[in-house]
């Protein structure tokens, strides 16, 4: 990168397609809202200030509710989310976004600010076709 480029951020390219929503509500419930409002994520809020934010995505639901056939109507997202999830600072370079993917295995990471407080969501897709397809004149 030239000292003249711009360096795109987390924040430059994150997207809106999550919801923030209780852990009690079930699967069901879940998967109505990520059709209703379509979401790629569910965000499960936090208890109180020392708690961490968790995460549900369609494919938990596929591995921890369809394939093991359980009910979704009485499962709640706490026991199948993932807690605590690694978030990513609004100013970070989407390049060391995607080395942090890399390393860790991560499909999405939520975009969490200094209150600590979601932002958005990044995700490969962002990453690639708003992080670096531009720098490279492509999907602009």
């Amino acid at each position: 990168m030239s000292t003249q480029e711009t360096a795109i951020t987390t924040r430059d390219i994150m997207h809106q397609r999550y919801l923030l929503v209780d852990g009690f509500v079930t699967v069901a419930d879940g998967i109505k809202l990520l059709c209703e409002h379509n979401a790629s994520a569910l965000v499960i809020k936090k208890r109180n200030e020392n708690d961490e934010y968790g995460i549900v995505l369609p494919s938990d639901i596929a591995k921890k509710v369809l394939a093991p056939n359980r009910a979704a109507e009485r499962i709640n997202l706490y026991e199948i989310m993932s807690k605590p999830i690694i978030g990513v600072r609004p100013e970070m370079n989407v390049r060391y976004c995607a080395r942090l993917f890399d390393q860790f295995g991560l499909a999405l990471a939520p975009v969490i600010d200094h209150q600590h407080q979601v932002m958005g969501i990044v995700d490969y897709s962002t990453l690639v076709l708003h992080g670096l397809a531009p720098q490279h004149g492509i999907c602009v």
